[in-house]
């Protein structure tokens, strides 16, 4: 795209109220400093502020004092460490699987997952809300696929009845030019391929609902597909220890594929997936975005490795923020604010309009607190909204206080 389309297309999103823009941070915290003000932050996904955990912190300090500020190369040169391999265990543990694989974010550990269980022959059916990062490894993957209405189980189950399978393109010389050999032309003939993935979140990043995961795991055990499951909202939430919402599910783990992120209510960055030893073993051979990327930085890998230990330590912890964060939904519902129905951490004020959404975040930055707006192709045109996400640092005062301020917003 030409310069004066690139201003052209920028234009357009300046009037559609759309365009993004960055803003520094000077301090971080359920207390940030924006601009040079003090704002009360409900707009973070560290859930339950374990970045500035002393514990994680700790850990972090360790290994960064140990195996200094960077890994060096990739997981299958010089970069995996025992500091890696003793946090993939200790996910394993935690998640009640047979082994886990760190990856450098989400986004590459979605990528990573489409590109090694699906293809072409590998049909991909993901939830109509599913995260970006698995409708790109959808697209990457060259699967054929679609998309059922959001955590509708009977528009999938009918997808599944009525896919046809999908072959993949094989080309092939029958005499080669060099080697003068022949091509298994019989076997290329009969190969078929068969099998799909269902994609989906366990707890959607921006509705805050729960996908029906047992009813998805039944229905993909019963079609022989794979069930994808990005854990990045439930991980350290959701479970008794933070374990998630996957390890309870009433199925085996030979069709289900978790993952889940350190970025959020684990206070770091990073990734992982959970699963079995030959579904690692296949990730570490064919994942292009696990092979082909510079391992984790070792503060990260301890910080990480404290905050899941932490974890296990202090069960409970996710139960209390979901009980503060309901109370928080009845009280703005009472008062009157339109929200969007979650079952989460996460709640949403609807406003619709994108110019709306500003507003309203405009409002409450007014008034002290930082919640931003959500707007398209975050969300689906006519559906911005401003997400407030509680965390275990926000007082009750506060929580009081943001109730008050978004309430005197002329919706």
């Amino acid at each position: 795209m030409a310069l004066p389309d690139l201003c052209a297309a920028l234009g357009a999103l300046e009037r559609d109220h759309a365009r993004r823009r960055l803003r520094p941070l000077e301090q971080s915290g359920p207390v940030l400093r924006l601009g040079g003000r003090e704002l009360v932050n409900f707009s973070s996904n560290d859930y339950l502020d374990l970045a500035r955990e002393p514990e994680v912190v700790e850990g972090a300090r360790r290994a960064l004092e140990r195996w200094g500020a960077g890994a060096g190369s990739s997981r299958l040169i010089t970069g995996n460490t025992t500091l890696t391999e003793e946090l993939e265990a200790e996910l394993a543990a935690w998640k009640g699987c047979e082994a886990a694989l760190v990856f450098s974010s989400g986004y590459l550990a979605n990528l990573a997952l489409l590109g090694a269980f699906a293809g072409p022959g590998t049909p991909v059916f993901a939830d109509r809300l599913a995260h970006a990062s698995l409708i790109d490894g959808m697209l990457l993957s060259k699967a054929p696929w679609s998309r059922f209405r959001h955590n509708d189980v009977s528009h999938l189950a009918e997808q599944l009845a009525s896919r046809k399978t999908t072959g993949a393109l094989i080309a092939t010389e029958s005499v080669f030019s060099m080697e003068g050999d022949l091509a298994p032309l019989p076997q290329l003939a009969s190969r078929k391929t068969t099998g799909a993935l269902i994609a989906t979140e366990s707890v959607f990043s921006m509705e805050g609902d729960l996908a029906p995961l047992p009813q998805l795991a039944s229905l993909a055990a019963a079609s022989g597909a794979w069930l994808l499951v990005d854990e990045a909202h439930a991980t350290g939430v959701f479970g008794e220890a933070g374990e998630g919402l996957t390890p309870g599910l009433p199925v085996g783990r030979e069709n289900l594929l978790a993952m889940g992120t350190f970025g959020k209510a684990l206070g770091n960055s990073g990734a992982y997936f959970c699963g079995t030893r030959v579904q690692r073993d296949w990730l570490v051979n064919t994942a292009r975005s696990f092979i082909f990327t510079t391992a984790l930085p070792p503060s990260v890998l301890g910080g990480t490795l404290a905050a899941v230990r932490y974890l296990r330590k202090h069960p409970g912890l996710g139960r209390a923020l979901l009980d503060r964060s309901a109370a928080l939904k009845t009280s703005l519902e009472r008062r009157g604010v339109p929200m969007v129905p979650s079952a989460s951490q996460i709640l949403s004020v609807f406003c619709g309009a994108n110019e709306k959404a500003l507003s309203l975040a405009a409002h409450l930055e007014a008034k002290g607190y930082l919640a931003v707006a959500i707007r398209p192709p975050t969300v689906e045109p006519g559906k911005a909204r401003v997400r407030l996400s509680l965390t275990r640092g926000i007082t009750e005062e506060q929580a009081v206080g943001l109730v008050d301020a978004v309430a005197s917003f002329p919706f």
